[in-house]
């Protein structure tokens, strides 16, 4: 009898019985001392000796005497939004609360309003990532065309319109794959479909594999949304490129099974592999997908896996083969808001995707039934509430206990509660989930949850309402690290630095098997998901664009241009954060969050042969039959021919650093501009010395390669205690920058 192995699938199906989506919730009014922005319409009147044509070529001058005196210079200008010059007399700008209310004091002041969003463009992070129709990256790689993503998931749905083939080019001549889809023909977008083990249905009835291939994938599709919530077109990121479901996890995922899906979709001649599932961290030649990916790198097939949702704590990584561009994942700028108003006029902003219009606005009884009393009434566990006395109140719960978020609705609603505010544990920070409910609720952060215990602490009769704003877009602080992605270091392998990348992995909207969703009579053709299976695929699609757009780049040069043309930083111009609203260390989110547009034009790479990871693999250690095991063939490991892991032409670095010196050598290739020069730019992990030979690099003709040493030394005011620290060594020319990130750990 084979014994099974069951995998992870890496959406937040982990974490919560119950689905869970979202995207940052902001603490009110306050975040970092910083009042929160938010983009209002300000309507203005002119001065009664002027008029408007006279006016209009100062009319920008004029709006500006509205704004804030401490707004000026180029922070204006990112504050200002708009100049309306025909469809209204006045201006867009973003604003804090406080800031209108001054504004609402001088002379001209009409009327200023939240803006509202209509019609939004896909499930939203193709435009938040920079993508945009007929123009840039999509345009540039002809949207994926001819680029074959295979999928190792649950399946797929036949005939959902994500999957048309509309505006699609037939496969090409390579593709030797089979559509076993019973009763249901492929076509041009979906082009293969094949079971294991061998004999089942294609047919997707959990939902995770549809949504992944759509968010890889998926065509235009108009009017998409759930609920009424994100409206707009959706679509993949490689929205014309070909689709091919290898299925498995019927029950449970096993590895023989991953292993030959992964298998087939070699010799049926995908480009790109996604795989959005996980062991926990295991040697590589123990690691299916390791092995798997290994052969699929060996043919030029680039791999994406997801981290895995086991953070916020160190260590929880799965998918770290060098080989493997591991993904994390993070919020993206639009929150399904739904705000707690309580009683003393405090209002704190949440996430719910069921968005009752009809909920009154009216004050109601607020109770927390956990005060004083089990820990599962704090968790409003199923049954706890039979007892209290919650009838017509909005009802305080606590994430936890393993207690689905839908469930803990249904008890609140079941003990008559008219409504829930949810609050996160401490571990959770502030990220929220937009999740389906049983009743009018929210979810807020651990913060603004610990208000307002304090505030039914505070007074006898304490009240609350929700009020249910829809959808907004624009928020500041995306993207920010959620608190279930995984972190580094790798156990596997501490000497590479992951994950790799981060990438949007909350509250994404995709195609869904049009069943009933959550208990709930409605379906829907799309579903809001969060995890690391979500990011995932979003990776995963634009690799296919790389590719596209550069067919001969190797694996790990789509890597690299991945990884060293991150950014760093969120909308608001400041440094990326983690659920707790302090800067995400590069052990959360690697190499930075995605940018495709710069990933296409990098300037230099790091690539590594197949061949190459031979001596890494030696120096992990592994016998040569265990090497073996992974790059299938005879291998003879020996000092000369093994490298430390540091070693490797990897796009980061990873060390552990004691008291002597190390160097490490790089090689990088010229993919920019034929003649071009670049000088490096270190910013040392602090109590750590970094050099660089040579520090300038000129190059003479494209795909030429150059190589460079970096060596790290202690520096004596160093801590002594074992620390993770980090720094960033980049490459800049007049046109390009190519940033490393390093990590050490002070042994």
């Amino acid at each position: 009898m084979d014994l099974i192995f069951i995998l992870t699938l890496t959406c937040m199906v982990n974490l919560y019985p119950s689905i869970a989506q979202a995207t940052l919730s902001l603490s009110p009014n306050n975040v970092h001392g910083q009042s929160t922005l938010e983009t209002y319409i300000v309507h203005v009147k002119l001065p009664d000796d002027q008029i408007f044509s006279k006016l209009s070529q100062d009319l920008e001058t004029f709006y500006h005497s509205f704004l804030p005196p401490t707004i000026a210079g180029m922070n204006e200008q990112s504050r200002l939004v708009y100049s309306y010059r025909h469809v209204a007399t006045g201006f867009a700008a973003r604003l804090s609360s406080e800031e209108v209310k001054d504004m609402e004091k001088k002379s001209g002041f009409v009327l200023a309003t939240p803006q509202k969003v209509a019609a939004l463009h896909t499930t939203h992070t193709p435009n938040f990532l920079g993508l945009h129709q007929n123009k840039g990256l999509w345009q540039g790689s002809n949207y994926g065309k001819g680029v074959i993503i295979g999928v190792v998931d649950t399946g797929i749905t036949p005939n959902h319109p994500s999957l048309s083939d509309e505006g699609v080019p037939p496969p090409p001549a390579k593709w030797k794959g089979k559509c076993e889809m019973q009763g249901v023909a492929c076509n041009r977008k979906l082009i293969g479909a094949r079971n294991f083990p061998h004999g089942g249905s294609v047919v997707d009835e959990l939902g995770h594999g549809t949504h992944t291939s759509s968010t890889a994938a998926g065509n235009f599709v108009k009017d998409a949304n759930v609920f009424g919530i994100a409206n707009g077109t959706a679509a993949g990121m490689a929205p014309l490129a070909h689709l091919a479901m290898y299925r498995i996890c019927a029950d449970d995922c096993r590895e023989s099974d991953i292993l030959a899906a992964m298998d087939a979709a070699i010799e049926d001649g995908v480009d790109v592999l996604s795989l959005s599932l996980g062991i926990h961290s295991a040697p590589f030649f123990d690691d299916v997908i390791a092995l798997g990916a290994f052969g699929a790198i060996e043919k030029g097939i680039f791999v994406s896996c997801s981290a895995g949702n086991s953070g916020p704590g160190n260590a929880t990584l799965s998918n770290e083969a060098p080989w493997i561009l591991t993904v994390g994942a993070s919020t993206i700028d639009r929150s399904i808001r739904a705000t707690a108003m309580l009683g003393n006029k405090e209002e704190f902003n949440g996430e719910s995707v069921f968005q009752p219009k009809d909920f009154p606005s009216t004050l109601l009884p607020l109770a927390y039934p956990g005060m004083n009393r089990s820990q599962n009434m704090s968790w409003c566990g199923e049954g706890s509430l039979n007892n209290s006395d919650v009838k017509g109140h909005v009802v305080l719960c606590q994430m936890g206990g393993g207690i689905g978020i839908y469930k803990k609705g249904k008890t609140v609603k079941d003990a008559g509660g008219a409504a829930m505010i949810l609050m996160n544990e401490e571990a959770d920070g502030e990220s929220t989930i937009a999740e389906f409910n049983a009743l009018p609720a929210t979810q807020v952060g651990y913060t603004a949850g610990s208000k307002i215990m304090a505030y039914i602490n505070s007074t006898s009769l304490p009240t609350a309402t929700i009020q249910f704003k829809g959808t907004v877009i624009g928020v500041p602080y995306a993207p920010e690290v959620t608190f279930f992605s995984s972190r580094g270091p790798s156990l596997a392998s501490p000497g590479i630095l992951k994950p790799d990348i981060i990438g949007p992995g909350v509250s994404v909207l995709a195609a869904w098997p049009f069943d009933a969703i959550n208990s709930r009579k409605e379906a829907s053709a799309f579903y809001i998901l969060s995890g690391t299976s979500m990011s995932c695929p979003h990776l995963s699609g634009i690799a296919a664009l790389l590719k596209s757009a550069h067919p001969s780049w190797s694996p790990a040069v789509i890597k690299s241009a991945i990884m060293t043309t991150a950014d760093l930083l969120n909308l608001d111009g400041k440094p990326i954060v983690d659920q707790r609203l302090l800067p995400a260390d590069i052990l959360a989110i690697g190499a930075g969050h995605v940018n495709p547009s710069r990933a296409s034009d990098p300037g230099l790479v790091y690539d590594i042969k197949p061949d190459d990871y031979i001596p890494y693999l030696c120096g992990l250690g592994y016998t040569n039959e265990l090497v073996g095991v992974i790059v299938r063939r005879t291998v003879s490991c020996s000092n000369d021919s093994s490298i430390p892991e540091a070693q490797l032409n990897y796009p980061s670095f990873s060390i552990a650093l004691g008291s002597t010196d190390q160097t490490y050598t790089r090689t990088v290739t010229n993919v920019g501009s034929a003649n071009s020069s670049y000088s490096v730019n270190i910013v040392p992990p602090p109590g750590v010395g970094v050099t660089v030979k040579p520090d300038r690099l000129d190059f003479l003709g494209l795909n030429q390669q150059m190589k460079y040493q970096v060596t790290f030394s202690r520096l004596t005011e160093a801590m002594n205690t074992s620390t993770f620290v980090q720094g960033f060594l980049t490459w800049t020319s007049a046109k390009h920058f190519v940033r490393s990130p390093i990590s050490v750990k002070l042994d």
